[in-house]
């Protein structure tokens, strides 16, 4: 097959040079349809990126594209502020009745903004606003968000400069294993809060992702999440859940956290909540941390309405015969797992180490240069996927739950002969 150069002359010369993935795959993208992106010229590429975790049902999912259009189609709303309307009903109904009930999660709704950031920023606010405290607990590799208030609980010192401004009220510490195990569990972070000449503010709130996604896929054991959750109570501090990028079934129950058996005080959802890629995100707190006024925290699109319909058809279509989709999630991880145990076996010399849960996986190599070149030579091969960790050193496997086995099959058949071929 024959491939020509693609006309990239107004990106590289209007566009801000602030593109980021578009440079690691230089093809003008047209259509998408499932597991599959195809660029101007007809070629297919297997995306195993899926949005950076935002097109968990694949690219243009044939039933939430009917409702959408059904929706347009009769005039519904597109933009109604925080109006009351019937997409927004209809959302909030599916959501209580398909993922709050049937877990027994007490939460408030609260629509802070269309991204994901603007979630941790109203989650961090809300925090400060009931305990009365300004510091906040983060970990290292976090990512929460490009804003200034999210990036002050971002572990990532490339991120953070980007502020240009100090960064405040935020303190890291260790992720689970950080030490590889040869220090006990918070015994440095319950030190600090016990000790009066520490240093250390007392937090209002420790703010975790159960699965650091661009901190380089790292796992925390539920043993670890739920030490986490009995210091924040003993300690008098609130707990939220970034569960933007893991949530929505990724790593196979709808929240990520369900596995460890504890119950966040705030959780904070985007990406995938939409089920179509259109911006949505979610602020969820237990009923007695509403304290809010009128106002309070505001933003001319947080009533997504198209967002409402498509995350309704999403969830009533996925979630709605009770864990169908979380077994069918774990069951091709353990998949992806299989293939990646293969590829380290071929490459026992090279590999460092493959982690991950239900559908988002790792694979780091010795040589820390190594996963931008399987990238690279991937998207030859035409595989999207694409590098995390603070110095992007590990290949990030983040396909559609929607995938099939057989895509499956062909996406890790390409990951590993393109291992091969960047020896």
């Amino acid at each position: 097959m024959t491939i020509t150069q693609p006309d990239l002359s107004v990106f590289e010369t209007l566009e801000s040079e602030v593109r980021s993935y578009c440079r690691g795959w230089p093809a003008v993208f047209d259509r998408a349809r499932g597991s599959r992106m195809y660029d101007e010229d007809g070629r297919p590429y297997l995306d195993f990126f899926a949005g950076a975790g935002s097109l968990n049902y694949g690219h243009n999912n044939p039933v939430l594209k009917r409702a959408l259009v059904d929706y347009l189609m009769r005039d519904g709303v597109t933009h109604g502020l925080d109006m009351s309307t019937v997409a927004k009903r209809g959302f909030l109904e599916t959501f209580q009745n398909l993922v709050l009930r049937p877990r027994e999660l007490p939460y408030k709704v609260m629509f802070p903004g269309p991204t994901g950031t603007n979630a941790v920023e109203s989650a961090l606010k809300l925090a400060r606003k009931v305990k009365g405290r300004e510091a906040v607990v983060s970990f290292t590799n976090a990512f929460h968000g490009m804003s200034l208030g999210s990036l002050a609980v971002t572990g990532n010192a490339f991120k953070r400069a980007g502020a240009g401004i100090p960064l405040v009220h935020g303190t890291p510490m260790p992720f689970d294993n950080y030490f590889d195990g040869q220090v006990p569990d918070f015994l440095w972070f319950e030190r600090l809060l016990e000790d009066q000449g520490s240093g250390l503010n007392k937090p209002a709130a420790v703010i975790v992702e159960t699965v650091q996604g661009e901190g380089g896929i790292n796992v925390a054991r539920a043993a670890w999440l739920r030490a986490l959750a009995e210091l924040c109570e003993r300690q008098d501090m609130l707990l939220i859940v970034d569960d933007i990028q893991m949530g929505c079934g990724r790593t196979g129950a709808f929240f990520s956290f369900e596995e460890a058996g504890i119950v966040p005080d705030i959780v904070t959802v985007s990406k995938s909540i939409s089920g179509y890629g259109l911006p949505m995100s979610l602020c969820l707190f237990r009923p007695e941390l509403d304290i809010w006024e009128p106002g309070e925290h505001n933003g001319t699109f947080r009533g997504n309405n198209p967002a409402f319909v498509t995350a309704t058809a999403a969830l009533e279509t996925y979630w709605a015969d009770g864990h169908a989709m979380e077994k069918q999630t774990r069951t091709r991880g353990e998949q992806v797992e299989q293939e990646l145990i293969s590829i380290t076996e071929e490459n026992l010399a090279d590999v460092k180490e493959y982690r991950g849960r239900g559908l988002v996986w790792g694979l780091e190599f010795h040589d820390r240069r190594r996963a931008e070149r399987v990238t690279r030579r991937a998207f030859e091969l035409g595989l999207l996927v694409e590098t995390s960790g603070p110095e992007s050193e590990v290949v990030k496997l983040l396909p559609a739950l929607t995938v099939t086995p057989e895509e499956l099959d062909e996406g890790m058949t390409t990951l590993a002969r393109a291992v091969r071929e960047t020896a």
